[in-house]
């Protein structure tokens, strides 16, 4: 159940550590956009509301400041153009910092944050938006993680509490053929050693309960769905505005109606993770020219199941980290699996999966019935036959690298973590990278807040000037040498990593979007997929059981259309359907109407929110957006 604005507010008080607040000094207007980047006009403060939430930065007080202004907001629906505009009033919650989403990246930013306030002697109010259920809900890795960045944030980090499973002990790196797996050569890049396997899920639970000791508010079950600007102009940041909930799948408020608050800040930190739907508006703004210098943005879809085993089982093998290429995916299709053997609440657990990046060419390739091609590999098989798969979960992935990296901050606010695209592709990592962004983020934000300035443009040089950019750096390449084909680019990976420790003269680009790649139907043949055994393969609505997913479903749907036209006469006509098999939730079906001709059917209550459907739609016609919050998967074990 959603708390109330009520309890929001009483939420937030209740956990406020007393001390100083540096506060903004000036705001006239507001001016939001909806998740489809729609202007949304907003009614001037008045001078003497004004005059009360805008404070001197000088003030102290010891809470968020809480008042009521009327927006003319319109409702977000699949029929908002036939729905009238009327006034809505908000509550507004003031904040020297909002952090919308609780990553590692946001969490570590959070954390940062307050810790140089303590530094310094003052007080920042930090305010972190997670549209989980709760802190952990929706986060999905691998994961192996690496240490640096948490020991930078508290060097005595051994001594805590913190959740980790099981050290690293051994690697493994195959190349898999249809029957065989063939040892290759581990790379520095895949040495795990002194690494954790964790559940992200858990790690960020932890990072949230720290941040909540220095202060910080921590807000679970609120989706951002709106950017706030300081006026018409669009040219500053001052907040966001989270979903409106109780409007039904008519798009008509029903008796249970609460409007979104408005949360304000001086700086607003964007860290929702891959594709982040605000961020595509931010990405959109013409003033900020954020991917102006970048290339594309490239993705991968990666796709896991949670496998839980006896305690005398054969062939589990405690720390051990395997990772692969090649089969069961082709020579041109770019990705891998990983494996991690590891031990929590005193069971035996493997966690497995396969990433598949999404710029294939066939569009009835699966990237859910790849993976259950993979388990049935003898290397796979040996492995989990005795055990019982417990979760099931996907989540998108950035591969770009270095080169795809857009401008970090714009005036009133950063990106950090994946929502940026610090993931090293090669090393299969990104929590550490996220953490370290969101450190840096969080050293030029305090900077400009003491400061008093609009943008917190020391970010970029932080980052130049960081061990996060010379990792990078050093694996720009690696993602890139693979659009040549697999074979060629294990060739020129090695040659980049072992002759070259990455210090090549060169730089290989990503210049195509990954939808872009989408042959059509008639230039590849289809792919068809074994029946799941069910026993080490399953059906995806089977799997979607155990990834927990859940949805409010009288609620618009978040999974928006651009043109309705397009899925039956472009995408289905020309590319057969290919949302039916890139989507691991079986969110889109073709199904035939009253007058027997096909339609695409939305089940919306499916969706895992890996964002797939909004990179790797052929003609970008579908609009990934916030549902309602506490909606969605729970991951907190994976």
């Amino acid at each position: 159940m959603r708390a109330s604005s009520h309890l929001l507010k009483q939420h937030c008080s209740s956990k406020r550590a007393s001390g100083k607040k540096l506060l903004s000094n000036t705001v006239a207007s507001v001016l939001g956009t909806t998740a489809n980047g729609r202007a949304l006009s907003s009614t001037i403060v008045s001078s003497s509301i004004k005059n009360n939430l805008f404070a001197n930065k000088n003030n102290l007080y010891n809470k968020p400041n809480h008042s009521k202004r009327s927006f003319s907001t319109s409702l977000l629906s699949r029929n908002e153009e036939s729905m009238e505009e009327e006034p809505i009033e908000r509550e507004v919650m003031e904040y020297d910092v909002v952090i919308v989403g609780a990553g590692p990246s946001g969490l570590s930013c959070a954390i940062k944050l307050k810790q140089l306030a303590q530094e310094s002697g003052s007080d920042i109010s930090v305010c972190v938006l997670e549209k989980g259920q709760e802190v952990g809900s929706h986060l999905l890795s691998g994961a192996c993680m690496e240490t640096h960045s948490l020991e930078e944030l508290f060097p005595n980090f051994r001594e805590l509490d913190v959740p980790f499973y099981t050290p690293a002990t051994k690697d493994r790196m195959l190349f898999l053929t249809e029957k065989r797996a063939l040892p290759l050569p581990t790379i520095s890049e895949m040495n795990n050693h002194g690494n954790y396997i964790v559940s992200l899920g858990q790690i960020a639970k932890w990072l949230s309960e720290q941040a909540e000791a220095l202060g910080v508010d921590i807000l679970p079950g609120f989706s951002a769905d709106q950017v706030v600007y300081a006026d018409e102009n669009n040219d500053r940041v001052i907040g966001v505005i989270t979903k409106d909930v109780g409007i039904g799948k008519d798009g008509k408020r029903k008796d249970n109606f609460e409007p979104g608050i408005m949360l304000q800040a001086r700086q607003t930190i964007f860290s929702e993770g891959c594709r982040g739907s605000l961020t595509k508006t931010l990405y959109a703004n013409q003033k900020f020219k954020l991917r102006e210098n970048c290339t594309p943005q490239t993705f991968a879809l990666g796709v896991k199941e949670l496998w839980e085993f006896p305690e005398d089982h054969p062939t589990f093998d405690k720390g051990l980290i395997t990772h692969s290429v090649g089969y069961p995916l082709d020579a041109h299709t770019y990705g891998g699996s990983f494996m991690y053997h590891f031990n929590a609440d005193g069971a035996n657990r493997v966690a497995l999966g396969l990433v598949t990046a999404l710029d294939y060419e066939n569009p009835t390739l699966s990237p859910y019935n790849e993976f259950q091609k993979l388990k049935h590999h003898p290397e796979f098989k040996k492995v989990l036959e005795g055990g019982k798969c417990i979760s099931y979960g996907a989540r998108t992935l950035v591969e770009g690298g270095i080169q795809a990296l857009p401008k970090l901050s714009f005036p009133g606010g950063v990106l950090i973590g994946d929502t940026a695209g610090f993931l090293n592709v090669p090393k299969i990592k990104g929590i550490h990278t996220a953490m370290k962004s969101g450190i840096l983020g969080a050293e030029s934000v305090f900077e400009a807040l003491t400061k008093d300035q609009v943008e917190a443009s020391t970010f970029q040089e932080r980052f130049k000037s960081s061990w996060l950019y010379n990792e990078l750096y050093k694996e720009r390449n690696i993602r890139s040498y693979f659009k040549y084909g697999l074979y060629p680019g294990l060739l020129l990976a090695g040659v980049d990593s072992i002759v070259f420790r990455g210090k090549t003269p060169w730089t290989v680009k990503m210049e195509t979007l990954d939808n872009e790649h989408t042959k059509p139907i008639s230039e590849v043949k289809k792919i068809e997929y074994p029946k799941p055994d069910g026993v080490i393969s399953f059906d995806l609505l089977t799997n979607l059981q155990r990834s927990g997913t859940n949805h409010n479903h009288d609620q618009p749907a978040h999974l928006k259309l651009k043109d309705d036209s397009i899925p039956v006469n472009v995408n289905l006509k020309v590319y057969g359907g290919p949302e039916q098999y890139f989507c691991p939730a079986r969110v889109y079906e073709f199904i035939p109407d009253e007058q027997g001709n096909q339609k695409l059917k939305i089940n919306a209550q499916n969706c895992l929110h890996c964002k797939a459907c909004d990179i790797k739609d052929p003609k970008q016609n579908i609009n990934w957006t916030v549902p309602e919050g506490t909606g969605g998967p729970s991951y907190l074990i994976m």
